[in-house]
């Protein structure tokens, strides 16, 4: 049984959570949980003992100082609540932390603990991966679920994914076993501009999440950056032409493809999420598709400047970002 002390009856709860590390490429879906947090000023009330865990070779505690006391902080899973208010106030349970080096089974056990005494209703966990995507195009976000009644209910798709997986995939798995409705939000994010961060992926999620959970989600900065993140990727690209035909192929692969969701009802929706974002976000306000691993956004200029990585010459790259694990 586990205790919560101090932590009032939530209304209408939903836990959200997002993993450092395989999961979570250009640390797109830790930083999103992170903004949540920081937005709504979230209280963090447990924490996941560390040495249960995480490899310490792996994921190193960090010494920093404080008043000249010297202290550790530890690799762990924290969480933390959130309150919105507004008309029809409820409460979101945060889950940040780093993918876990053992005992995953044990991990995802403890975490459906607290969400089954703080009651949460829906689990939706955030990732993001690496693919064959466009960074000058919109971020494809995938909805997920393996219940077929949440998929239709929600317009998410029931996963058909085999392959490797990470802790994204096995919590899941565990919350489905366990009778808790959950949801997966994927983010695609260019392999050839992996390194983090990317606000545009975070920024794609957040305003996926606001759809799915129906809430307004103050952005602050996070479209700025965004913008300036696409500019700047833009002038790298254009250095090199290899680079700037390899992303013009992606973007008419990418345009071709979407051609039949140009319709009527298509445009509508993306209106209507305007509409309701208009007056709270004003302007200025690793893992792949085929389970692999992929290299970051590599430094290899004297200056230090970041250049993207060389496309492949015959195809070996990752696979569509569609065949997503969840």
């Amino acid at each position: 049984m586990i205790e919560l002390e101090g932590v009032p009856e939530l209304i209408d709860p939903v836990m959200v959570a997002a993993f450092e590390g395989w999961n979570d490429a250009g640390d797109a879906a830790s930083t999103a949980v992170g903004h949540l947090e920081t937005e709504w000023k979230g209280e963090v009330f447990a924490a996941l003992d560390a040495e249960d865990y995480y490899d310490f070779q792996v994921n190193r505690p960090t010494v920093w100082m404080d008043g000249g006391v010297r202290k550790i902080t530890w690799p762990t899973t924290r969480l933390s609540v959130v309150r919105i208010g507004g008309d029809k106030p409820r409460d979101l349970v945060l889950v940040r932390g780093i993918e876990p080096s053992m005992r995953w089974r044990s991990f995802c056990n403890e975490l459906l603990g607290f969400a089954h005494e703080l009651g949460v209703e829906l689990v939706v966990i955030l990732g993001a991966l690496l693919g064959d995507t466009p960074h000058t195009r919109p971020v494809p976000i995938s909805g997920t679920t393996s219940d077929p009644d949440l998929a239709q209910r929600m317009d998410l798709e029931e996963t058909k994914y085999e392959g490797p997986t990470g802790i994204v995939g096995v919590l899941q798995e565990a919350c489905t076993h366990a009778g808790v409705p959950a949801v997966s939000l994927w983010a695609a994010v260019p392999h050839y501009v992996s390194q983090p961060p990317n606000p545009k992926a975070t920024l794609a999620l957040l305003n996926r999440l606001e759809d799915l959970l129906d809430l307004r989600i103050p952005l602050g900065e996070l479209p700025e950056d965004a913008r300036a993140w696409q500019v700047g990727v833009d002038q790298l690209a254009a250095e090199d032409s290899e680079v700037a035909e390899y992303v013009q192929t992606l973007e008419e692969a990418r345009d071709t493809a979407e051609l039949p969701e140009a319709s009527g009802e298509a445009i509508a929706r993306e209106f209507e999420r305007y509409l309701r974002r208009r007056d709270v976000n004003p302007p200025g306000g690793h893992a792949t598709a085929d389970g692999g691993d992929n290299p970051p956004y590599r430094r290899d200029n004297p200056g230090g400047r970041s250049r993207p990585p060389k496309p492949p010459k015959t195809g070996g790259g990752p696979d569509d970002e569609e065949s997503s694990e969840d």
